[in-house]
C-alpha cells in the first residue's frame, strides 16, 4: 500500500544515536522532509544534529515521550506515521516493510523478536513479557511486543486518542485505543540492537507503564477492570478465611469478626 507518511523521532540527548538513525533512513531512500525530530530539551546538540542533516527539529510540548508524540501528531499531515526511538536500537531500514502492511492493519508493530546479544537484559525481557501478557489479558489480543518503540500507524486510527499515559506508556495507549475502536494490529519481527548512549528505562518506568495499563483497562474495558479489582480483593479474603478456618478446626479458637471479613472479601 503506497501511503503518504511521516517519520516521527522523539529525542532527548541522543545526538549520536540520532545521527546513525538518520543515516540509515537516508540509505533506504527516505528524504529529510519525511522526517520530524521532536526534542525534549536536549543539551548535547541533538536538535543541531538533525538540522545539519536537513531534518526539521521542533521542541515538544510538555515532558516525556508521550507528549513528544502528541506534539508531533499536531504538526504532521500525512496518511500514516512511523514512530521510532532514535537511539539506533531499531532497524530504520525496515520502515517501508511496516508501511506496506498498513493496507491490512491500522497499526503495524515492529516486534523485537530478534535482539542481538546483550541488547536486552533479563529484567528488561521479563518486564516486557509481563506487561505485554497483561495487555493481552485486558484487551483480548495476541501481541508479542506491545511496548516496542517502532511502529507504523494510520493517522485516521488515532483520531480521538486521549491524553492519559505518560512517557513510554504511550505505546500501550495507542494499541488500546486502536483495538477498542474496532481497529486491527499486525506485527513484523525485527532486530533490536544494543543502545547507543545511556539507557533510559528502569524498573520505575515499568511500574509506571503497568499503572497506565490499569487506567487503560478502566477506560476501555471497565468490565475487566471491575473483575480484576474483585479478584484482587478475593485474595486477602481467602487468606483470612483460611486462617480463621485453621484456627477453628485445629485449635478450637473462633474469630467471628475476622471470619465475616474474610467471607465478605472472598
Amino acid at each position: 500500500m503506497a501511503v503518504d507518511f511521516m517519520i516521527i523521532l522523539p529525542t532527548l540527548n541522543e545526538r549520536e544515536g540520532l545521527a546513525k538513525t538518520l543515516d540509515e533512513l537516508f540509505s533506504i531512500g527516505v528524504s529529510p522532509d519525511r522526517i520530524i525530530v521532536v526534542d525534549g530539551g536536549s543539551t548535547d546538540g541533538t536538535c543541531e544534529e538533525a538540522v545539519k542533516r536537513g531534518v526539521r527539529c521542533v521542541l515538544q510540548e510538555g515532558r516525556g515521550k508521550a507528549d513528544a508524540i502528541r506534539t508531533a501528531l499536531k504538526i504532521v499531515n500525512a496518511q500514516a506515521v512511523v514512530i521510532m526511538d532514535a537511539d539506533f536500537t531499531y532497524p530504520a531500514n525496515r520502515v517501508f516493510e511496516l508501511l506496506s502492511l498498513l493496507g491490512q492493519c491500522d497499526e503495524v508493530i515492529g516486534a523485537r523478536l530478534r535482539p542481538e546479544p546483550g541488547a536486552q537484559g533479563l529484567v528488561f525481557k521479563f518486564g516486557n513479557w509481563v506487561l505485554t501478557k497483561f495487555f493481552n489479558l485486558i484487551f483480548g489480543t495476541k501481541i508479542s511486543d506491545v511496548l516496542s518503540g517502532m511502529y507504523a500507524v494510520r493517522t485516521e486510527a488515532l483520531e480521538g486518542l486521549e491524553k492519559s499515559s505518560q512517557g513510554f506508556g504511550i505505546e500501550s495507549e495507542i494499541a488500546a485505543h486502536i483495538v477498542s475502536t474496532g481497529g486491527s494490529i499486525c506485527e513484523v519481527p525485527i532486530e533490536y540492537r544494543r543502545r547507543v548512549g545511556r539507557k533510559k528505562l528502569g524498573v520505575r518506568h515499568g511500574l509506571h507503564i503497568a499503572f497506565d495499563m490499569m487506567r487503560l483497562a478502566f477506560r476501555y474495558n471497565p468490565t475487566f477492570f471491575t473483575f480484576l479489582i474483585a479478584s484482587l480483593m478475593a485474595i486477602p479474603g481467602l487468606l483470612i478465611a483460611g486462617w480463621v478456618a485453621y484456627r477453628w478446626i485445629f485449635l478450637g479458637v473462633k474469630h467471628y469478626v475476622w471470619g465475616i471479613i474474610g467471607v465478605t472479601l472472598a
